[in-house]
């Protein structure tokens, strides 16, 4: 076999660039074939959330795992991890799937926040309550909205916005305006981590209930469509905080 001078040096080019490739890719920060699979298959996910669950999405900070300092390089954070990133664009609801993937591939390893006060409010409680009251919920068959499960052990299940607002005299109708219950509700100026992006270090959050469970046999979501009245779930997730309560 013979070589030009021209062929090794295009051999020694190319090994040279492997090598410099290779390097490249072990620097820290630096994102891998994974990772970019990873940030592909987000965008993906954020655009249906937008397109078609009807729901803005907001970029947000990441904190190292176990709860350390947050990615906005403020050390006095009070919510590491859990925060819109400055100047962050809002992707708003009902953005087409093309546009919110665009828009979110300009935010590499930014978490998937969601604005509560807009499409939803949000009902809070235990994990285990969660667990317990969804099944009781879901024998008595009503309409549900999604519910997240986040790594601090708390159970979200999404109601119609305006229930923040509305929940003392909710209670108060109820009759459990004066118990000890371990539930809140988070209204505008609120966020939740979405799936699949970690919750303030602490690790993922997951779908306990996801939002598009039922796309095969309804129609799905459109853009603008509300999850249930808060009323229709608060006398059992209340009943069911209380007992866990009495319980512990």
């Amino acid at each position: 076999m013979v070589f030009t001078i021209g062929s090794m040096r295009e051999m020694r080019q190319q090994r040279t660039g492997v090598r410099d490739a290779a390097r490249l890719a072990a620097l820290p920060g630096v994102r891998t074939g994974a990772r970019r699979r990873t940030h592909a298959a987000v965008c993906t996910t954020v655009a249906q959330y937008a397109a078609l669950c009807g729901w803005s999405v907001v970029p947000g900070t990441r904190a190292a795992r176990g709860g350390g300092a947050c990615s906005c390089g403020d050390p006095g954070c009070r919510v590491p991890g859990a925060h819109p990133l400055p100047l962050a664009e809002e992707i708003p609801a009902g953005t087409p799937r093309d546009q919110a993937a665009k828009a979110w591939a300009r935010v590499p390893g930014a978490s998937v926040l969601l604005p509560v006060g807009h499409s939803f409010d949000v009902l809070d409680v235990a994990e285990a309550s969660g667990h317990r009251a969804l099944a009781r919920l879901e024998r008595m068959g009503l309409r549900l909205g999604p519910v997240l499960l986040t790594p601090a052990g708390r159970a979200q299940f999404f109601v119609a916005p305006g229930a923040a607002a509305e929940l003392p005299h909710l209670l108060y109708r109820t009759g459990w305006d004066d118990a000890l219950l371990d539930l809140r509700c988070l209204g505008p100026g609120d966020h939740v981590t979405a799936p699949p992006s970690d919750h303030a270090g602490l690790g993922p959050v997951r779908w306990l209930r996801e939002p598009l469970r039922d796309a095969v046999s309804r129609p799905l979501p459109q853009p603008g469509s509300h999850p249930p009245e808060a009323r229709l779930l608060l006398g059992t997730l209340a009943y069911v905080c209380h007992r866990d309560r009495v319980h512990l």
